[in-house]
């Protein structure tokens, strides 16, 4: 079944989904440096805050190489581990192509990488952000289907009308998800293990506020996109994760979730379980600015 919107037209030169040809004999060495410098830079911050299972992901896909990775390379190891494969698109897609994509463990990522004046920041993701930073959890079986049930169920959102609501839950967990471990807390997020400065500041910084996982209280809490984030939320395990996106039935949610207003972004409530209240001291600081 065809589920793609018709009101959305795929960019010249893409097929029906929007993919594309990665175009892999195209890249210069200057791209490839890039992609170099970045892993390079993650490489030696990563080890001790990310979790171990995006550790064995990058292990098990082994990114590295010679730069930039070739999709066909990388998908014979991924799907072999998880039946995911990597898909290039020539930008941000729909919301119904991209949970598409998922539902049928595809994950969309750009081929194009940032100029070397950019690794510290890209206002739209990467190949960097897309592979380095997503798909090494791919390789983790949890995770893999953690991310399936999310395409299905933002199909499902998109007919609600709720998609607001479920981008949040992405936001807080695929994008700047923490997770707890015996040795402390550990990125899993891809916002967070592609970026130098908030895989620091995620972990060390006494700013935001990090709150144990709750599904409804994620739905409820607004984001930024264009700066670190001012709360946290922690997940005791991947399976957990997965355990609350599958036996929960999001109409009902949906249902609540409209009669609610949204928390605000620093605000902490009642019911959170507080790992660390945060002072919010750079958040005020770049208001005064």
């Amino acid at each position: 079944m065809d589920l793609l919107d018709t009101t959305h037209r795929p960019p010249e030169g893409a097929n029906p989904d929007w993919t594309i040809p990665q175009g892999f004999e195209s890249y210069s060495k200057a791209e490839h440096d890039v992609w170099i410098a970045l892993y390079d830079r993650q490489a030696t911050i990563l080890p001790g805050r990310a979790c171990d299972a995006f550790l064995q992901g990058l292990h098990a896909l082994d990114l590295h190489g010679e730069g930039i990775p070739d999709f066909e390379r990388l998908n014979r190891r991924l799907c072999a581990l998880t039946s995911w494969r990597i898909v290039a698109v020539p930008s941000l897609v729909p919301d119904d192509v991209f949970f598409d994509h998922l539902a049928n463990r595809r994950f969309p990522a750009a081929n194009f990488i940032r100029r070397a004046d950019q690794l510290d920041y890209l206002q739209e993701p990467d190949i960097f952000h897309d592979v380095f930073g997503h798909v090494p959890l791919l390789t983790d079986p949890v995770f893999a289907d953690y991310m399936q049930a999310y395409g299905q169920g933002g199909l499902r959102a998109l007919k609600l009308g709720r998609l607001h609501n479920l981008a949040r839950l992405y936001w807080y967990t695929v994008e700047f998800g923490l997770l707890e471990t015996p040795a402390g807390l550990r990125i899993y997020g891809a916002g967070i293990v592609s970026s130098r400065s908030e895989s620091i500041f995620a972990l060390e910084s006494a700013s935001p506020h990090r709150i144990r996982f709750n599904l409804e209280r994620v739905m409820r809490t607004p984001y930024r996109i264009d700066d670190f984030q001012q709360i946290y939320f922690v997940i005791p395990s991947l399976q957990d994760l997965l355990d609350a996106t599958i036996k929960t039935d999001f109409g009902p949610l949906y249902a609540q979730l409209a009669g609610q207003a949204d928390i605000a972004i620093s605000g902490i409530e009642p019911g959170d379980v507080v790992l660390s209240r945060g002072s919010q001291a750079y958040a005020k600081g770049r208001v005064t600015q």
